[in-house]
């Protein structure tokens, strides 16, 4: 019978796969749309909202520029899509920014394009979700106050559903990001249709005054003022986070991939850049008032709305306002908006694991992120990535507009890197073709990324520049440790690698001239005869048992029942005035060591097998112990005899059905009903094991 553990494990992420069936798992092009570019198309959720948000500081006479600023983001998202698109036909194998600027600017420039991605990633996370939670709240006024909790649930419902596997996730996602592309243009179409008509009403927001946070000396044309409006430009970027993901998930597409990750990438841009220039201008048409301090900033009659005042996003403003005769598209835009900034954070989850387990398989991380997990996904960086995410979120309470400000600059590191290096591979291609077609095509391209990396680096000083002081410097710090990391993983690896090679026209080492056995021995009992006949079938050189001399009345004992038994093994006391059991053990093999430098020192341990945890708690951990000390005693060999109780009966079959990766190690157990049946059986580990008997006992 399945135990608990596994029978939860296949309700939750579903039966294993096996790793011939890793094509089917490759989208189409209208399931790889909601995979990977829900994160820039839910953008327009907060992007807008953080653009007003921040002029909102001078008053409502800076509401003026932002159709400037939301034109500056656009044109940046388009060069930053035909950009993207020459680098998904340069480098389709799926390592995006990182293996563009690793070929072409060095491992070090590689290192930091992943290290601020992944941190980028975990951003994404934290601020889709946490905006999604603040809509759910608006909502439901019941959910005010927890949103922080909530998030933290969204956050491990989308890690659960992303263990299912791509195509399953992308399948699941893929209707409420078309409700919500349908919803918000069909109500930017209705919205504009009622202007034209002279029939669109104010918002309901329109009745406030917005005053000045900080009066800024010299208005918007001032330096301060142009700060601030650099600063709203910095915040609205975050509508191109996201266009990245397509580049690291080319794989994942079906044939042509280039093309159909290119078609994507264009589709992502045009649906985009409609979405949030109809926000902003229905937001100006309509006259919402959206400040960064409601309680203070919204006057009516002269007053401040004071603490109750509840302000909802723009988004739910303008349904309540362009729909205000139609209830249900209300809220079937709110609902969509809300959904869809929880789904956004499934990009993320599609690509982070990918790029963790590239750097993993380079050795900049741990090689448990390389493996695949039973549904064919890279289980470990998506647990990874939720962890993270969930930290984030409780540490800054879920509040968006605290994120934001740490939002942003990872990507802009990764898409001024990759830009640079893009014109770096085409220069270096150009140098070696001779076909005019292919040269004016690459010309093309190198002009393409050349215009991409002036406005992507220009962006990158300003966010720089604006959001440092604000909080950009904790997600700075947070991608320079994470460089020094993979760094000194990378060092590890490397050096470990070095240690074991065999060098070229090396020979094998000489065989030892003997092998000298000794069989711990804590009392005469089935376990420890078990071990003395597994050491004798080795055929040894020199056999011995050893016995430590803690109670001098047990060790009569046991020597006289050693000689009875006539064992034809000599037995050897080891003194121990101080009642200690490893320290002897320890002297006695490092003496044979020494006495014998070459033979091998093999050492047999008897030990217990049960059934449950608490039982290994019944037992003494000496035993444990004596093993760990002497892994580090060079030429020895420690060999564990078990003795299985009768509790540890079945265990084998729940350990094996129970074994988290079956598929990644090849090790299967017995398949799951109408799972596809593993090609192989091998027996496993008997079970979980405990060091023999207790003190009471006289076990080792």
């Amino acid at each position: 019978m399945p135990s608990v553990t596994d029978a939860v494990k296949r309700v939750l992420v579903g039966r294993p796969f096996r790793s011939e069936r890793l094509s089917e798992t490759l989208l189409r092009k209208r399931v790889a749309l909601p995979v990977f570019a829900s994160d820039a198309l839910s953008s327009v959720a907060y992007a807008p909202d953080e653009i007003f948000l921040t002029l909102s500081i001078a008053g409502i006479a800076a509401y003026a520029v932002s159709p400037w600023v939301g034109l500056a983001v656009v044109v940046v998202m388009l060069v930053v899509v035909a950009s993207y698109r020459q680098n998904v036909h340069a480098y389709p194998s799926g390592g995006g920014d990182y293996e563009v600027a690793t070929v072409n600017l060095g491992p070090n420039a590689g290192l930091t394009v992943g290290s601020a991605l992944l941190v980028d990633y975990v951003l994404t996370v934290a601020v889709s979700i946490s905006s999604g939670a603040q809509y759910a709240a608006t909502a439901i006024p019941a959910l005010r106050g927890h949103e922080a909790l909530l998030a933290s649930g969204l956050v491990v419902l989308l890690m659960t559903v992303n263990l299912r596997g791509v195509r399953e996730s992308g399948s699941a996602f893929a209707v409420p990001t078309y409700v919500f592309m349908v919803s918000v243009i069909g109500m930017a179409l209705w919205g504009f249709v009622r202007h034209l008509s002279g029939d669109l009403p104010q918002a309901p927001s329109a009745v406030y005054e917005l005053t000045a946070e900080h009066d800024i000396s010299g208005g918007l044309t001032s330096l301060a003022g142009a700060f601030l409006i650099l600063r709203a430009f910095s915040s609205g970027a975050a509508a191109l986070t996201g266009v990245e993901a397509i580049s690291n998930g080319v794989p994942a597409f079906r044939k042509p991939k280039s093309r159909n990750a290119a078609t994507t990438l264009l589709l992502l841009g045009t649906i985009s850049v409609t979405m949030l220039v109809s926000i902003i201008a229905l937001t100006n048409l309509t006259h919402v008032r959206f400040a960064e301090d409601p309680s203070t900033q919204l006057l009516r009659d002269g007053v401040p709305v004071g603490e109750d005042y509840v302000q909802d996003p723009i988004i739910g403003q303008l349904a309540a306002t362009i729909f205000d005769h139609f209830t249900i598209a209300f809220y079937v835009v709110t609902a969509a908006t809300g959904v869809i900034l929880v789904l956004a954070a499934n990009t993320a989850f599609n690509g982070f694991p990918v790029l963790a387990s590239i750097l993993a398989r380079d050795g900049y991380l741990p090689k448990q992120l390389h493996t695949r997990g039973d549904r064919l996904a890279f289980s470990n960086g998506i647990i990874a990535l939720a962890g993270a995410a969930i930290v984030l979120v409780l540490a800054f309470d879920a509040q968006v507009t605290r994120l934001i400000q740490l939002y942003v600059v990872g990507v802009f590191v990764s898409f001024t890197m990759s830009q640079t290096g893009m014109i770096r591979h085409w220069t270096r291609h150009l140098r070696s073709e001779t076909d005019p077609a292919a040269r004016a095509r690459m010309k093309r391209s190198r002009a393409i990324n050349s215009v991409g990396l002036a406005l992507t680096g220009l962006v990158l000083v300003i966010v720089l520049l604006t959001k440092f002081t604000q909080g950009a410097w904790i997600a700075i710090l947070a991608m320079v440790v994470l460089f020094l990391n993979m760094k000194l993983i990378r060092r590890h690896y490397t050096s470990v690698a070095r240690e074991l090679a065999i060098a070229e026209g090396a020979q094998a080492k000489a065989l030892p001239t003997g092998v000298r056995s000794v069989v711990l021995v804590s009392k005469i009992h089935k376990p420890t005869l078990r071990a003395l006949a597994y050491a004798r079938a080795a055929r040894p050189t020199d056999l011995q048992a050893v016995t430590v001399a803690v109670d001098p009345e047990e060790v009569a004992a046991l020597q006289a029942r050693w000689e009875a038994l006539g064992l034809p093994i000599p037995l050897t006391v080891l003194d121990s005035p101080y009642r200690e059991v490893t320290r002897p053990v320890i002297e006695h093999v490092k003496a044979l060591r020494a006495r014998y430098p070459r033979d091998l020192v093999t050492v047999y341990v008897p030990e217990y097998v049960v059934g449950h945890w608490w039982e290994t708690l019944l037992h003494n951990q000496s035993a444990l112990r004596l093993r760990a000390r002497l892994r580090y005693t060079p030429g020895v060999m420690v060999a564990s005899v078990p003795w299985q109780l009768s509790s540890s009966e079945g265990m084998e079959d729940r350990v094996e059905r129970s074994a988290p990766g079956l598929v990644r190690r090849g090790t299967f157990g017995p398949a799951p009903a109408g799972a596809d049946a593993p090609v192989a059986h091998p027996r496993g580990p008997s079970g979980p094991a405990g060091p023999v008997g207790d003190e009471r006992e006289g076990a080792l």
